[in-house]
C-alpha cells in the first residue's frame, strides 16, 4: 500500500471539485482548513444510537445529511455528508466491494452526455486520482447483488457542500474524514441508505 504523506492530504484537501468546474478548467480559490469549523459542519462526533443495526454497519440517512458508523454500546460516530440532489437521491441496502486510495473517475456515460447538454461541457472519459479528481482522497465503491451500483462514499475538498444535495446519487464526506472512515471499514460492510 502505498504511504502518503503530509503534502498528499494537503493536496488532496484540494481535490473532489463539482464537475461542473473541472470541465472549465477548476475553481480557484484558496481554502482554509478551519473553514468547515466556521460553517454549519462541526466535524464527526461520537452520539448515542438506538438501532438494531450491527456493529461496524454504516447507516446513511439523505434527510439529515448524515453518515453513521456504527460502534459497539449503543454508540455511532456521525460524520456530515454532501448527498444526492433532486431527482438523483436513492436508498437501499448494498456493501462495500470495493475500496481505492486517490481513486480515478471515470464518469458514467450518461453523466458525460448531461453535462454536455446541459451545460455545453465535455467532460473526460478518464481523470487520474489526484488533486482535481472529484473522487477526492479516497472512495468505497457500493456493491449490491455482486455488481457495481455506481454509488460511492468518497472524499471532497469543498467544506461547503457537506450537508447539502450536492452530487448525482455519490455521498460526499470530507477527506480528512473519509481517510479515517476508510481504514476502518473493511470490504463486504453493510451500506444502509435511507
Amino acid at each position: 500500500m502505498k504511504r502518503h504523506t503530509r503534502r498528499d492530504l494537503l493536496t488532496g484537501l484540494l481535490a473532489c471539485l463539482p464537475a461542473t468546474a473541472l470541465a472549465q478548467g477548476g475553481l480557484h480559490f484558496s481554502f482554509d482548513i478551519g473553514a468547515r469549523r466556521a460553517g454549519r459542519y462541526g466535524g464527526r462526533r461520537v452520539v448515542a444510537w438506538r438501532g438494531p443495526e450491527r456493529p461496524g454497519t454504516i447507516v446513511i440517512i439523505t434527510a439529515e445529511r448524515a453518515l453513521y458508523h456504527i460502534l459497539p454500546g449503543g454508540k455511532a460516530v456521525r460524520y456530515g455528508v454532501g448527498v444526492g440532489r433532486a431527482g438523483f437521491q436513492w436508498s437501499g441496502v448494498a456493501y462495500v466491494g470495493r475500496k481505492a486510495i486517490w481513486p480515478d473517475w471515470r464518469p458514467p456515460k450518461e453523466m458525460i452526455r448531461r453535462e454536455l447538454a446541459q451545460y455545453g461541457r465535455r467532460l473526460p472519459d478518464v481523470m487520474e486520482g489526484g488533486i482535481r479528481n472529484p473522487l477526492g482522497a479516497r472512495a468505497m465503491y457500493l456493491y449490491r447483488n455482486g455488481r457495481d451500483t455506481m454509488y460511492r462514499i468518497h472524499g471532497t475538498n469543498a467544506p461547503q457542500t457537506i450537508g447539502g444535495a450536492v452530487s448525482s446519487g455519490c455521498i460526499r464526506m470530507l477527506n480528512e474524514e473519509i481517510i479515517e472512515l476508510f481504514d476502518k471499514v473493511p470490504i463486504g460492510t453493510k451500506v444502509i441508505v435511507r
